[in-house]
């Protein structure tokens, strides 16, 4: 796409961000901080070390709508991970509501609850590869209810925890680690966080094609509305 498309894009973007006053995607979260233990993946590698290996981070993770709709009225629910690996920039992971089944994994679809399945949506390439990633409700925790404001207030080691796996375009999900919740930020820091799917991706992955251009120009006219960076906001410090 050209610099001048590009541009539209962004202007345009920041200008319905300045009239919503906040974010133009996913305007209505809650945000936590968080725990991702990674134990790596499980058969033969994807050759993105921060998925194969064995680690953990400090995380700050985000729970949102993207209309939003009122109450627990169905929407296209939204979870953001970043991972903090200071001094290296932090790693974006952002998965909307979809379902688990290949044919169904590459559309957001709504939904009430936000126990489920959350996909990517937009594949991410290693090598040759291509390699969607999924946000699964662990089934043995507790369920994180319907609407925002039955998310839990503080949650721990008895609080719910989310699975990441990963799949190729028609293979299985493949589990490589888990997210646990602590406690929930205000929302000064909800509002202060500012996620970039396409800028903060996993070392060792790439994304490409039309919808990762048009993701890339309408985040970055929305956090240019709000005054934003891509490293913005997190459990290491917030930026306003």
């Amino acid at each position: 796409m050209s610099s001048p498309a590009s541009s539209a894009v962004e202007r345009a973007a920041a200008a319905l961000a300045r009239l919503r006053r906040g974010r133009l995607l996913h305007p209505a979260g809650r945000t936590f901080s968080a725990e991702v233990l990674i134990w790596g993946t499980p058969g033969p590698p994807t050759g993105v070390p921060l998925l194969d290996l064995p680690s953990r981070w400090p995380a700050t993770v985000r729970l949102s709508k993207g209309v939003p709709t009122p109450g627990s009225w169905p929407d296209v629910l939204g979870v953001g991970i970043r991972l903090h690996r200071d001094p290296e920039p932090p790693v974006d992971l952002l998965a909307s509501s979809s379902a688990a089944p290949p044919v169904l994994r590459h559309l957001p679809l709504p939904r009430r609850g936000f126990t489920g399945t959350y996909s990517s949506i937009m594949a991410f390439r290693a090598g040759r590869r291509r390699l969607y990633l999924a946000v699964l409700a662990d089934p043995d925790s507790p369920d994180l209810g319907r609407g925002l404001a039955g998310l839990p207030a503080v949650a721990g080691d008895d609080g719910p925890r989310l699975v990441l796996a990963v799949a190729s375009a028609v293979g299985p999900w493949r589990p490589f680690g888990e997210v646990r919740l602590d406690g929930r930020r205000g929302a000064r820091e909800d509002a202060a966080l500012a996620f970039d799917p396409i800028g903060n991706v996993p070392p060792g992955a790439r994304v490409a094609g039309p919808l990762a251009w048009l993701r890339a120009t309408t985040y970055r006219g929305s956090r240019r509305a709000r005054g934003a960076s891509a490293q913005s906001g997190g459990s290491t410090g917030v930026t306003v």
